[in-house]
């Protein structure tokens, strides 16, 4: 007689619940699936195992993006952050991003509140043990428990929990973050089923007990004085809260000197480590032999919430032995009798090469599998939010058998990150930076909604009333354009002082308004008093039109060059193309293309190994093969 097991029938799987794992979920069920998510433990829902903030440079404009799109990351931080600051307003706009200090606990809670309450998502804690498939394409999900979930399409979001181990000094613990349960049988599934696999590391520091902390020795760090939020949707009177101080210190060479003396029993020098680490992360003691010409290094004190006493070290991840972090931390000033509450530790964890994926983020060999988040190779709480919110709408778009979601390079940082993921070839966690981005000058934070609200409505996830403002928004900066370009200001004795006081030169005949907001030392605001005319507008739309009078020149050129890069874009390659029969080719992009399966010319061009002579052969061979099937 066969033992009985739990059987369930739904819509979508979303296996985990971190950054990835909660917008996948909430965008399949609001888009009408009957959607189940499974994590290890309900606690460790939009848990900040690492870093207490969200956004950053380059992170910031993500965020955004995702907000802009109908994502939750946005308004979640608005609800829970305790400082917010806008990095790198001495530079252009294009650069500018938001940083928010988190509750992390509330920021968990806000989250797990939002998920409870949204209709056709049911939460589930259990750890999936095995993929079920037939001909390659998805059929359910097996549990630990041997319960099966049969569903038409499984979102992976395992973020560092697959065969997770972490590890500082001799200490080695098979668990999760935080000492949670790892997730040590679905690497097998996969395995099965041909999935290629990495492993990588992270690294976190130590927790200190902030009523140990001498901060006279240290640097204030205040948040805005007028904050910005994150979501679109936020009203900005509301987020006007009373913020928490960060605090700065510097490492100096009594804490080198520890660690150098200490490499010998770093587990990353002895070969204990396995896993390769970000390179733009590096722990204090990669820090400390890399740049062995820096005398100290900066080290950031950041509360973990209003809830505890906490505070992170910011600066200073490690996995030195417990005796060594002891040392280490209590010569930096400030922190000498400072008492530790968490080890720093490293966490290994498995994840795939995220070249096995299309750019929306299904598997190539099997359908209806879609992944996200840092299983996908890729680090930070904001990279993961921005994978997991495409992998929910397209996987709910497939199964509407509509086309799914697709961002480019010159449409979004998501388009970016993920074309960098399933493109090119990453050995270590992928970070987004601004660098990255080749259009970054339209690909600003503050122009996400306008970027992306359309899509994020057509995909059905922005609602109309939302839709309708940002199309009035959109007609509001264009008058406002047109008015200023059409606005002449002669050289009254009003504008000549203004013009004085602000350093700019006189008028000798006159202008128009468009002309001199285009002055670097002139803002929209400044002109107001010689304005007369003026509407009364909301900020948002001020500072639209301030940008796009100062860059217009810089934002048309980038427009050009984005129309090259479109025609590429849109040259799609048949997913069943031979390239052996590619005359001409190199036989390293030929091995390269049939690896990677490109979907277009495009992303093709972007391949290591695949040469622009390479791209020339394969257009003329796509215009042939073209004129063969007509």
């Amino acid at each position: 007689m066969c033992a009985k097991r739990l059987e369930k029938n739904c819509d979508i799987v979303v296996v985990g619940a971190g950054h990835a794992g909660c917008e996948a979920a909430l965008a399949a069920a609001r888009l009408g699936f009957e959607t189940v998510m499974f994590t290890v433990s309900v606690d460790s829902i939009a848990l900040m195992p690492c870093n207490p903030n969200i956004g950053g440079s380059s992170k910031g404009h993500l965020v955004r993006e995702v907000d802009a799109l109908g994502g939750e990351m946005g308004k979640n931080i608005d609800k829970t952050f305790i400082q917010s600051k806008m990095l790198n307003k001495s530079k252009g706009p294009a650069v500018h991003s938001l940083r928010a200090q988190a509750d992390k606990q509330a920021y968990s809670n806000e989250m797990r509140k939002t998920l409870e309450n949204q209709e056709h998502l049911t939460i589930r804690q259990g750890e999936v043990t095995r993929l079920l498939t037939e001909e390659n394409r998805i059929t359910g999900v097996e549990l630990y428990s041997g319960a099966v979930y049969h569903c038409r399409a499984v979102i992976l979001c395992t973020g560092t929990y697959l065969k997770s181990r972490c590890i500082y000094g001799d200490v080695s613990d098979y668990t999760g973050p935080n000492g949670l349960q790892a997730a040590n049988y679905l690497t097998d599934s996969l395995k099965e089923l041909g999935v290629e696999m990495f492993r990588f590391k992270t690294g976190t520091p130590a927790r200190i007990a902030g009523n140990t902390i001498d901060y006279s020795k240290m640097e204030e760090q205040f948040g805005d004085e007028r904050v910005v939020p994150f979501s679109f949707s936020t009203d900005p009177e509301a987020v006007q809260i009373p913020q928490k101080s960060c605090w700065l210190t510097y490492t100096n060479e009594k804490t080198h000197e520890i660690i150098r003396n200490n490499l010998d029993r770093s587990p990353l020098y002895s070969g204990t480590i396995e896993g390769t680490g970000p390179r733009y992360c590096p722990s204090i003691e990669d820090k400390v032999v890399r740049f062995a010409d820096k005398n100290r290094h900066q080290v950031f004190i950041e509360p973990e919430g209003l809830y505890t006493n906490e505070m992170y070290v910011g600066g200073m991840s490690s996995s030195l032995p417990e005796d060594v972090q002891d040392a280490m931390y209590h010569s930096v000033p400030g922190l000498e009798n400072a008492k530790i509450v968490k080890n720093a530790y490293a966490i290994e964890y498995d994840c795939i090469n995220p070249r096995q994926l299309y750019p929306t983020l299904e598997f190539k060999n099997i359908k209806g599998l879609f992944s996200a988040g840092q299983f996908n190779g890729s680090s930070g709480y904001e990279e993961a939010a921005a994978q997991g919110l495409i992998a929910g709408i397209n996987a709910a778009l497939k199964l509407k058998g509509k086309e799914m979601l697709v961002l480019d390079r010159s449409e979004a940082y998501i388009g970016v990150l993920i074309d960098d993921l399933v493109t090119k070839e990453n050995h270590e966690p992928y970070r987004m930076m601004t660098s990255r981005a080749e259009y970054r000058l339209l690909l600003r934070q503050d122009n996400a909604d306008l970027r992306l609200r359309r899509k994020g409505y057509e995909a059905g996830l922005i609602q109309e009333e939302t839709w309708q403002k940002t199309l009035d928004k959109e007609k509001a900066i264009e008058a406002e354009i047109k008015r200023t370009e059409h606005v002449t200001i002669g050289g009254t004795p009003e504008v000549q002082k203004l013009l004085e006081e602000k350093g700019s030169t006189l008028l000798k005949s006159g202008t128009t308004l468009a002309e001199l907001i285009r002055r670097p030392e002139l803002t929209y605001d400044d002109l107001a008093a010689v304005d007369k005319e003026r509407p009364e507008l909301p900020w948002d739309v001020k500072q639209q039109v301030e940008i796009n009078l100062k860059y217009d020149g810089y934002i048309k050129r980038q427009m050009k060059q984005v129309e090259q890069f479109k025609k590429l874009e849109t040259k799609k390659i048949p997913e069943d193309l031979d390239y052996e029969k590619v005359g001409s080719l190199r036989i390293e992009a030929r091995q390269k293309l049939e690896a990677y399966r490109p979907v277009s010319i495009g992303q093709a061009s972007r391949i290591s190994g695949v040469s622009p002579a390479d791209v020339s052969v394969l257009l003329v061979y796509l215009e042939q093969y073209r004129k063969g099937r007509q």
